[in-house]
């Protein structure tokens, strides 16, 4: 990356605080720009979601990957939840979506209870494993709550086999004018298809292992047992694992780094499976230089951008996000590694900005917690618009769950420091609210700044991006007006 007119900031800078300036491009088209991320983990789109407690779930993570992303499930999750987390995960079909099922002999107000984990709004009825029927949340408007699924459903219009191809089941939807359609194979439940999910198919590469399973990653803290806790997450099957601290570059994260890759590097051993170590945060070039000497091969950028966070606002300490990233990644690469920018990101030219100052990935937390995905109850305010909670992993809410195991008068202590906002509604956008809808748009912006740059990979898009420095009435110049003057 280069600054315009050769000219060197003079102070730090946000994502606000910069622009990037077109350059001649033999990119024609947004569908040209490959989004294969240089860092190893085997990701086809930069985006990490953020391994926060409101935010990274079961749900989110198949969704996720199979758009081409990875999850990172939160530290304070029980062995137990990860190890069936990630089982789900990895059972999970690469291409056709995971759907809500339901008996049909079950109460409506039951199935209106789990609806809202998922976008597409419907569910497969299903009696001994078998599709018969399809029932969507407009069948179930204005019927008595106890009433019997079975008697609001659909009958079974249209069912796709499993070899079917994305363009033809999307005819064969087309054709039926259905919505959806459970896939089956031998007569048993396989999946489902919607348009839009097939449509995304032929666009979106999904992010899989050697396997072809889904990717999916966790994260644990330094303290305890680190090496035993990695061992652990390494025989789940998670994909990356993340060192995760507020303040990364601390004696205590060198110490235990190295015994986390270690014990990547003897899982390898055994599996033949290199699963890559990310460790962090840091935000100057010293501690991306010492996290990438330990041994590890992300580094995770950011201190105070996230919407969660109070962490500047308490200490002061941190820095904006676009010369932290610039400067971290340039270290990192010193060092054999690469960086993710962690928190920030509200817009997708963020996320651009954020490729363009070398992060090979960005992390992504409270934008996703407001979709359906996200693990918190789907909830309304008292003007029906949908929200969800959304919480800091250093909250008093987050703190309490870590802390659990401790005696009462360590709970009660540990509370009294937290620094991370404890609840905030995250309302969902009417216009995108699943998760899948919200990286539609990201993607969108992220290729189209690739065409700018005449860059067809995450690689070029280092090397070609121009950036430049504008003050608040720049920025404000290029926010578009949803009302005339």
């Amino acid at each position: 990356m280069e600054f315009l007119n050769g000219l060197a900031p003079t102070h730090d800078l946000t994502y606000n605080d910069v622009f990037m300036v077109p350059a001649r491009s033999g990119v024609t088209s947004r569908l040209d720009v490959d989004l294969s991320t240089p860092d190893g983990v085997g990701t086809s789109l930069p985006l990490v979601v953020a391994n926060m407690t409101a935010v990274a779930g079961r749900r989110m993570a198949e969704t996720v990957a199979r758009r081409g992303g990875v999850v990172i499930l939160p530290q304070d999750i029980p062995v137990a939840a990860v190890d069936s987390t990630v089982a789900e995960v990895k059972g999970s079909h690469p291409v056709f979506e995971t759907p809500i099922t339901i008996r049909p002999g079950a109460p409506v107000a039951q199935l209106l209870s789990v609806l809202g984990k998922r976008a597409h709004r419907a569910a497969i009825v299903v009696e001994d494993g078998r599709p018969v029927g399809t029932v969507t949340e407009g069948e179930c408007a204005e019927v008595d709550r106890f009433a019997r699924v079975g008697d609001v459903m659909s009958e079974l219009v249209l069912t796709v086999g499993a070899a079917v191809e994305v363009r033809e089941a999307f005819e064969q939807l087309e054709t039926a004018r259905v919505a959806l359609a459970p896939v089956v194979q031998d007569d048993r439940l396989l999946g489902m298809v919607t348009r839009t999910g097939l449509l995304r198919s032929a666009i979106y590469r999904p992010a899989v292992d050697s396997q072809g399973r889904l990717l999916v990653g966790a994260a644990v803290g330094i303290n305890g047992d680190v090496a035993g806790k990695a061992h652990g997450l390494l025989d789940a099957g998670v994909d990356v694992v993340v060192v995760d601290t507020a303040h990364g570059h601390q004696d205590k994260m060198l110490e235990v780094l190295p015994s986390v890759v270690a014990a990547r590097d003897a899982h390898a051993g055994q599996s033949g499976r290199r699963v890559p170590v990310v460790a962090g945060n840091v935000v100057a070039a010293e501690g991306a230089l010492d996290l990438a000497q330990a041994g590890a091969d992300i580094v995770k950028v950011g201190v105070g951008p996230g919407a969660m966070c109070t962490t500047r606002m308490m200490t002061g300490v941190g820095r904006p996000q676009f010369s932290a990233v610039l400067e971290c990644a340039a270290a990192a690469k010193e060092g054999g590694a690469q960086v993710w920018a962690d928190g920030g990101v509200k817009h997708p030219r963020d996320v651009a900005l954020a490729l363009a100052a070398g992060a090979a990935s960005v992390m992504i937390g409270s934008w996703f917690a407001g979709t359906y995905e996200s693990p918190g109850d789907l909830m309304r305010d008292p003007d029906g618009r949908y929200y969800k909670e959304s919480f800091g992993m250093a909250s008093a809410r987050a703190v309490s769950r870590r802390t659990r195991d401790l005696s009462a008068f360590d709970r009660a202590r540990s509370a009294l420091f937290e620094e991370g906002i404890s609840s905030s509604k995250m309302y969902l956008d009417p216009e995108r609210p699943g998760v899948e809808d919200v990286i539609d748009q990201i993607v969108s912006g992220v290729r189209s700044a690739c065409t700018y740059a005449g860059a067809q990979t995450i690689g070029d898009f280092h090397s070609r991006a121009v950036v430049g420095i504008q003050g608040a009435a720049g920025y404000d110049e290029g926010r578009p007006r949803h009302t005339s003057w």
